[in-house]
């Protein structure tokens, strides 16, 4: 892990915005890591579970959902970060953990375009699309810390939310579908400002997932749903037309059997005739 980084991260303003949502809350910026999400996973499965925002100038061995890599953009022309990668990381427990994927994109959608003019869409269950270019994806992971002596109550899981983002155009080469970025619409974004502006109300988000569940984010999602009333095909090779997300955060898809609620992490959804994707 290389600590030295080149851009300024406001990790005291963003310390500062976040903190009475999480006390004991910090931000901490690297340039290089394998992956901000491993790295609080470990830390997570050794003990060590404050609540911690992890962002990194570059990822070497970066992952999204189903184990595919995810790899970090090149630094433009201009010197500034042409993605935006980091993981926040705090003990949560809420009584259904179900949507939370859904909950956390609402939330990165709205601040990246709060208007919906730019049409950042949703594509269940954690990837945000630009006219069906990925523009960013979500990982969430969870790990449980020793528990300690027998007597005292075992401590709430540990939540690792992993979030990669085109910031500036990125190469396209092995791609099935070329990638979105932010700048395509805010010319002036830095990686360092998205940040900023995306912290606080994420971390309030998720306090509202953890207090209400996905309830509060349905109708959100349902406003941006990249899938909903379109013919779609399964990973598992059946296909048929999306009527949206349930309440509980499931994709619902009318086959010819009927209606799937379909809740499997490891089943992959596009729009019928897209490839599935291979790295990023």
């Amino acid at each position: 892990m290389s600590m030295s980084t080149q851009a300024g991260w406001f990790e005291d303003r963003i310390a500062a915005a976040v903190a009475p949502l999480l006390p004991g809350f910090a931000v901490e910026a690297v340039a290089e890591i394998d992956s901000t999400n491993t790295e609080l996973m470990r830390r997570a499965r050794a003990g060590h579970t404050p609540p911690v925002l992890l962002v990194a100038e570059r990822q070497t061995a970066g992952r999204g959902r189903l184990g595919r890599p995810w790899q970090s953009a090149q630094q433009s022309e201009e010197k500034t970060a042409a993605s935006l990668t980091f993981s926040l990381g705090l003990p949560l427990a809420p009584r259904d953990w179900s949507g939370l994927s859904l909950a956390v994109g609402v939330s990165v959608a709205e601040s990246l375009d709060p208007s919906g003019d730019a049409k950042v869409a949703l594509k269940w269950p954690n990837d945000l699309w630009v006219n069906d270019r990925k523009l960013a994806g979500i990982l969430i992971e969870t790990a449980m810390p020793h528990a300690g002596r027998a007597d005292v109550p075992a401590p709430p899981r540990y939540l690792v939310i992993g979030i990669g983002i085109n910031i500036g155009p990125r190469e396209a080469e092995g791609m099935r579908t070329p990638p979105a970025w932010l700048r395509q619409w805010r010319p002036d974004a830095t990686a360092p400002d998205v940040l900023a502006e995306l912290a606080a109300p994420l971390v309030r988000s998720v306090q509202t997932f953890e207090a209400q569940g996905f309830a509060p984010f349905a109708e959100r999602f349902a406003a941006r749903d990249a899938l909903r009333g379109r013919e779609v095909q399964l990973s598992d090779g059946s296909f048929g037309l999306c009527e949206g997300v349930a309440w509980g955060g499931e994709l619902q898809v009318r086959t010819a059997e009927g209606l799937q609620m379909i809740s499997s992490d490891e089943v992959s959804v596009r729009p019928r005739g897209m490839a599935f994707e291979g790295p990023r």
